[in-house]
């Protein structure tokens, strides 16, 4: 295996055509830069310069070494400045999950347009994931990144998080629907309705979450159409089949069709964290949690 610095002490010496120079301009006694040329010689096999009283020449063989030498500390140049870009981010890849909600929240799409920005070759690989397969794969290292509705549990000591969202739920009704007509809608006004809600399998939480925040505000939904996401649940509104709540972002993409109203009393939000491994301190992964709690 060469030595670059030998291979860079050929170059500078090839060039130069004076060892004496040579040591100048590469900052060491002449002495010791004419061992170096003499092993690596010594390791090719055959010599790479015709030597005079005061100067060198390149050989045959020498011209040949010297375009392989140049392309191989070319290379090793590039190589280095490829590292660097991956240790600031410049370049790379990252894996990223995100739930639903985050995209809703805009925060999924404000991140890549940061990024493309101040880092055109970074490459982020996104990929729709539950909160719970985000953590293990932080765990398992095949995600740098995670947009998750919850925050790790004690059982993921190594992934820290922050929150980054928090949105209010607010109440969509079918257009024509009496509710529209009530200014400022209070539990008593919400029983005796049909009720779409969003459940995520497998070991759904949310349904839970949703009757027992619905019994301490002071009603009881009557839900009769279960639905994977949201947007789904704004078609069902809007096709007249009952009410739903959803995260306030979602009012700007809404079917239409739908009444929207605030619930300040309802106490239920949807919340974004971004989750990261705690041993994770790549300047880019520090950038881009900057970047998503903006």
């Amino acid at each position: 295996m060469f030595d670059l610095r030998q291979i860079r002490y050929f170059v500078t010496v090839a060039e130069t055509g004076n060892v004496g120079r040579a040591a100048e301009l590469l900052h060491i006694s002449q002495s010791p830069l004419s061992r170096q040329i003499m092993q690596l010689e010594e390791q090719l096999g055959f010599a790479l310069f015709e030597r005079a009283k005061q100067r060198i020449h390149l050989n045959a063989e020498g011209r040949a070494f010297l375009a392989e030498a140049k392309a191989l500390l070319a290379g090793a140049k590039r190589l280095e400045m490829f590292g660097r870009d991956l240790a600031t981010g410049a370049t790379g890849r990252l894996a990223i999950g995100y739930v639903e909600g985050a995209v809703h929240a805009g925060l999924v799409a404000g991140m890549l347009r940061q990024f493309r920005r101040e880092r055109p070759q970074l490459h982020l690989s996104l990929m729709s994931l539950r909160s719970a397969a985000q953590l293990e794969g932080l765990r398992q290292r095949t995600l740098d990144l995670g947009l998750v509705y919850s925050p790790p549990s004690a059982d993921y000591p190594e992934i820290a998080a922050m929150l980054v969202r928090r949105e209010p739920l607010v109440l969509a009704i079918p257009e024509g629907d009496a509710l529209t007509a009530v200014a400022d809608i209070r539990p008593h006004h919400l029983d005796g309705h049909t009720w779409i809600t969003v459940v995520r399998q497998p070991a759904d939480t949310n349904r839970g979450q949703f009757l027992a925040a619905c019994i301490e505000a002071g009603f009881v939904p009557d839900i009769a159409y279960e639905t994977a996401d949201p947007l789904t649940s704004l078609g069902l509104v809007s096709a007249g089949l009952g009410l739903a709540t959803v995260q306030e972002s979602l009012r700007s993409v809404a079917p239409p069709g739908i009444v929207f109203r605030d619930l300040p009393w309802f106490k239920r939000s949807v919340a974004i964290h971004l989750a990261w491994r705690r041993q994770d301190e790549r300047a880019v992964i520090g950038d881009l949690r900057r970047a998503v709690g903006r």
